[in-house]
Order: structure tokens, then sequence, then C-alpha cells
């Protein structure tokens, strides 16, 4: 059973700021000590090599900006993180491998999920210092691996921005029925990322949390009894089943787990909430209470929906439930399209913020120079996002791509091996060791099959649509829903 708290943890929850904690600290820990560079504000007031009492200042509320996150924001944060429009894909995913096979992988996956985020929470309670998960790659591999991380993270948070900018696009063209170019709404939805964007503090985006979940709530709610009515008026019942398609192929029945799999990925964004946390022991009470919000969710809407419109489930599953149906459903989702999509804009540039300024108070976003610095990178890092998503023909199999490539490590193998390199006291097979020593072996290996099967089964999709000529062009204003 994952603990809530370990003794460990509750012993460190009577510091109430993770400044408290005991931890080594260099230059870019201990800003305080640190030479300030020539280039921060308020030059006149400063000597060189000491801190002003306007930078203490600064740095002091800074660092009390930062540090607001209770465990139920956190859950907040890790809801607007996780839960989003794709978990309406998960009928579709149903509908390939059937009932049971659709709850088998739903629920194992969300145990997989907790079990891995536990993991690195564990690695950000015993090193502190880590702000996000390059620092652990960091940890594990040296100064290549927080730079291998560091990509890695980027590149697939870029991604999934580019993404929810392509979702606002379509949600924009299924609403207005316009023959205005999807490049306008593709404008306009970033645009809209670039403004939610603006709040660097987590405890902020918390806030809008609350909308973003009520949000995608509403999005289901409508969507299953909309479907369920539909289902009740029919002639026929649904033509759902227990057991997946009999012609299904392997690929089509790993992009469908893929799908469960996915929808579970928060881990890449756990080290940098937990960052903000005034009490970061308290985080598996957040996780829980996520895995078990996601696992009902999930779930449900998968098997209810499917049960209701059958094997022809369109993805996302709004789509089946009636054009003037659809049509609500996305106006009730778009707050949750944008909210979600943002906040992968934001521990992005979080990360590479704090890497230009990290031995500056500018790193606190409370002076004019972090604030434009900032300004900056969000807007650079918006509108790469867009050109990506309306450049490349086949995004939404990239995302599968980098999201087998990528998220598969995030979520499975690189816990596994933080636990067996930062986290185990003894031999692998000692007695205290061998139980959990084969669990994150087990999640290892899961890790590298959909590593392994999820990018086989992305570029064998890919081919696929290009033989059936179904592939985009780049930059099109034809409609794309």
């Amino acid at each position: 059973m994952i603990p809530t708290t370990t003794p460990a943890a509750d012993a460190a929850n009577k510091n109430k700021t993770k400044d408290n904690v005991n931890k080594p600290e260099g230059p870019a820990d201990n800003i305080l000590s640190a030479p300030i560079a020539e280039d921060d504000e308020s030059t006149s007031e400063k000597m060189i090599g000491e801190v002003t009492e306007f930078e203490k200042r600064k740095i002091l509320d800074g660092k009390a900006k930062f540090n607001r996150l209770g465990w139920k924001r956190l859950t907040i944060v890790l809801i607007v993180q996780a839960v989003a429009l794709g978990s309406l894909s998960i009928p579709g995913a149903f509908a390939t491998l059937g009932m049971v096979a659709g709850v088998i992988c739903s629920v194992g996956i969300g145990l997989i999920a907790i079990y891995t985020s536990y993991i690195v929470g564990q690695v950000k309670v015993k090193y502190p210092q880590v702000e996000h998960y390059p620092g652990a790659g960091g940890l594990m591999f040296g100064r290549w691996g927080a730079e291998a991380f560091g990509a890695m993270v980027t590149i697939q948070l870029l991604l999934l921005t580019a993404s929810h900018c392509l979702t606002g696009t379509i949600a924009f063209q299924t609403l207005t029925e316009s023959n205005i170019c999807s490049l306008v709404w593709g404008v306009i939805s970033a645009i809209l990322l670039l403004i939610l964007a603006v709040p660097p503090s987590f405890a902020e985006v918390a806030i809008l949390g609350y909308i973003d979940f009520a949000s995608i709530i509403a999005a289901i709610g409508i969507t299953i009894i909309a479907t369920g009515i539909r289902a009740t008026d029919a002639a026929e019942p649904a033509n759902w089943s227990a057991w997946p398609k009999p012609d299904i192929t392997f690929a089509q029945a790993f992009i469908a787990i893929c799908n469960i799999f996915f929808a579970y990925s928060f881990s890449i964004s756990q080290f940098s909430f937990m960052d903000e946390m005034h009490t970061p022991t308290d985080y598996m009470k957040a996780i829980w209470t996520l895995g078990g919000i996601e696992i009902v969710i999930y779930t449900l809407t998968g098997a209810l929906i499917y049960s209701f419109v059958g094997v022809d489930v369109k993805s996302p599953a709004l789509l089946s439930a009636g054009n003037t149906v659809a049509k609500v459903a996305f106006g009730v989702a778009l707050p949750v399209i944008f909210i979600s999509g943002s906040i992968n804009t934001t521990v992005a540039v979080r990360y590479i913020h704090g890497r230009v300024h990290e031995n500056s108070i500018a790193k606190y976003i409370n002076t004019p120079k972090g604030w434009i610095t900032w300004l900056i990178l969000i807007t650079i890092f918006t509108w790469i996002g867009f050109v990506i998503a309306e450049a490349i023909p086949f995004f939404s199999d990239l995302i599968a791509i980098t999201s087998s490539l990528l998220n598969s490590g995030f979520t499975l193998y690189w816990p596994a091996l933080m636990w067996f390199m930062l986290l185990r006291k003894g031999k692998w097979y000692s007695k205290e060791n061998l139980f959990l020593s084969i669990v994150n072996a087990i999640i290892f290996i899961l890790g590298l099959v959909f590593f392994v099967a999820g990018t086989y089964s992305s570029v064998v999709d890919i081919i696929d649509q290009y033989h059936l000529g179904t592939v985009k062009s780049p930059f099109t204003c034809a409609h794309l829903g």
C-alpha cells in the first residue's frame, strides 16, 4: 500500500516551507549569498558582491509568491495538467479494445500512474533542490542527464501546447460553422493560450483550475446524457461488445491503449508543481485524490459512452452526440481547452526562465527584468507551438509518437529507475527491497514496451493515412474537424 505520508515526511511536515528543509546549498540555491549580476535592477543601490535591502525584499517576496501551494491546490493544478478534452477519446479506445479490456486498462494504468507519481514525490521530498523534472535527470546521470531531460521535457510540453492550439481551432470551427480560414482560428487560439500563460505562479493557475475542472466535468456530463438519450430513442440497441473487434490489428490495439495511458501522464510537471508547496510531504493526498478522480472519470466516460454509441463512437466522443449537442459541449469545454493548454507553457517556461536567470533576482518574476523576460519567453514558446501545429501534416500522430518516446519515460521507466538509483537503500535482492525491486522492474519493462510498441503503432498509422490520402496540408485553411 502506498502511504499518504512517511515517518520522515511527518517529521518534515513541521517545516512550513521548503526553504526550511535541510539541504546542501550552492550558488544557485542560496541567492542571498551569491553575487548579483551586473544588469540587475537598482544597480545604483548595491555594491558589487553584496545584496541590497531592495534585492533582499524582492527575494523574500519572490520566495513567498512561489511557496503558496497546499495539497488541495496541488490537486487542482494536477487536474488542470492531466484531465483535458483528451478524456473524451477514451470511449473510442474502449470501442477498439472492448469493454472488458478497456476497463482493465483504465483502472490498471491509473493505479500504476499513482505509484510512479508516489516515487516522483519521494524523490522531490528527499532532494528538495530538484525544481523541475530535468533536475532528477541530473541526479541520476549528471550534467548530460539534466540537459537531455530538459530538452525532452521542453519538446513534450511544446507539442502539448501545440495540440491544444489545434483543438481550439477545431472547437471554434465546430461552434461557428463559418468559412473563416482555420489559420485565423489557430491564431486566436494561440493568443488565448498566451494570455492564460501570463500568471507565472501555479497558485494563481489553481484559481483558474476550478473553472477548468467544472468545464471538463460539464462537457463530459453533457456528452454522456446526450448519447444516452440518443441510445434510448434509437431503433436498435448500440453495437458494443465486451471483447475486442474481431479484425483488430496490433497497431490499432496499441494506439487505443496508448490513448488511455497518455490520459494518466501527468508526472512530467509534478516536480515543478511540488516546488511551490509549503508542505511538500503532503503531496500524496493530492496524488490519491487526482488518481481516484481520473480512474472514475475515465472508466465511466469510456464505458458509458461506448455502451450508448457502440463501435461507431467518434473521437472526441462529443462528436457522437449530434451537431447541436456537440456545439454546446465544445462551448462548455472552451475553458478546459485553453487553461489546460496554457499550463504546459507555464511549466516549460518556468524551467527555461529559471535557467536564464539562475543566479539573479529576476528568476522570481517580480522585477521589470523578470517580467519582460517571462513575457518574451511565453510569447516565443506559444507561437512556436502554433507554427508546429499548423506546419506538420500528421501532427496528431506526431503527438502519439513523442508521447510514446517521452511520456513512457516520464510516467514509467524513469520513476522506476529513480527508485533503484535514488531511493533504494541496500541491495535490490534484500528482504526489504525484493518486492519493490520486482514491481519497479516490471514498470521499467512496461515503459520500454510503450516506448517501442507505441512508436511503431504511431508510425504505421501515419503510413496508413498517407496511403488513404487523409493527411492534411501544411498551413491549410480547410476545416480540421
